[in-house]
């Protein structure tokens, strides 16, 4: 038995937070129904994996009711919108949790439901800029470097709401009682890099982990590949000399320009998969660079099924990993309509659809 299975969630379609989430409980067993407008698709083949998806008019009054009725059914709402807008349109948390007093209502937002900007609009981007993480992005002497919007979209928004339903759920247990997340991504932005704070993190780039080591960053093969090297401690710096040579002392700073030169240009005499064949089974801390595609074929990924075929794509598997495991299913329309109290004549009213 799936850890979530019995657990219904409703998720309000939304751009990558809100589907990420709806995803990873999914993943874990939750019938999730996807919401999108009247005439909308069938989402994401890989965020939406997993769930069915009916189309609704959340903007006539029928719409809205029909919406109230599934909300009696679920355990879970996931809602993506800015500040005020569920309440305009009569879905707000004291609407639902008047008909459902154990509804779960995830707020999704970037700057969440109160303070200056909460209105405003906003991208990852700028999510991670005033949490003060963007400045720490980048090597030394650049501008601050946006990583793709893996920070606060994903990991600081959409997994930290699956986080905080999962809370709420085991709070339910003792209180019978749902309760409303408010889950802003510049928080869990902010709390992902609870360790650089006051910790006298030094300028972008020239700390140990951030490019500022010779011995944690990455070079150039002779194909014009990438190796990753991150022997930080002294045994694996060790393995890594055996291999490429010695090098002068790291303890002294100074010292760093040349060993990364050094690095530089014995790292371009072979090609990236001549490294790999060399570094493979020791502890060098030495890695090839692989594109997305590739990754899905290297065979630790293979041999742990790190990577799934759903409809036929590869994509990342669930995880973290829980006892068993179970299919996944690309999206798909709902087929079941009375397992959540709709009918056909809904379709005939204009305000629902479930397929073409």
């Amino acid at each position: 038995m799936s850890p979530l299975e019995g657990v219904r969630v409703l998720e309000i379609a939304g751009l990558a937070p809100g589907p990420f989430a709806g995803m990873m409980l999914a993943d874990h067993g939750a019938e999730v129904l996807r919401v999108d407008r009247l005439n909308g698709g069938t989402g994401s083949p890989a965020m939406d994996r997993g769930k069915k998806t009916i189309g609704l008019d959340l903007k006539s009054p029928l719409g809205v009711e029909t919406f109230r009725r599934l909300a009696e059914r679920a355990d879970v709402v996931i809602e993506p919108f800015r500040p005020g807008v569920a309440e305009r349109l009569g879905l707000g948390p004291d609407d639902l949790m008047a008909v459902n007093p154990r509804l779960i209502y995830g707020r999704m937002t970037g700057w969440g439901q109160e303070g200056p900007l909460a209105r405003t609009a906003g991208h990852d981007i700028d999510y991670i800029a005033i949490s003060g993480i963007l400045s720490m992005l980048g090597r030394a002497g650049d501008k601050p470097t946006p990583p793709i919007n893996i920070l606060g979209d994903f990991a600081g928004g959409g997994l930290m709401l699956a986080y905080g339903v999962l809370l709420a759920l085991i709070e339910r247990e003792r209180t019978g009682r749902g309760q409303v997340i408010d889950a802003a991504m510049v928080d869990g932005a902010a709390l992902l890099f609870a360790m650089f704070y006051g910790t006298g993190w030094g300028p972008r780039g020239t700390n140990l982990i951030d490019t500022g080591a010779p011995f944690y960053d990455t070079y150039e093969t002779a194909d014009g590949g990438f190796v990753a090297v991150g022997a930080l401690e002294p045994q694996f710096w060790a393995v890594l000399q055996e291999k490429v040579g010695p090098l002068p002392d790291r303890g002294d700073r100074a010292n760093w320009p040349e060993i990364r030169d050094r690095l530089a240009a014995i790292f371009k005499t072979r090609t990236r998969d001549e490294w790999e064949a060399e570094f493979e089974g020791t502890d060098a801390c030495v890695s090839p660079v692989l594109s997305a595609t590739e990754a899905t074929t290297h065979p630790h990924n293979v041999a742990r099924h790190t990577f799934v075929q759903v409809g036929g794509t590869a994509q990342p598997g669930p995880a973290p990993r829980l006892g068993g495991s179970r299919e996944l299913a690309p999206p798909a329309w709902l087929d079941d309509l009375e397992s959540w109290g709709l009918d056909e004549g809904l379709r005939e009213k204009g305000v629902l659809s479930f397929g073409v």
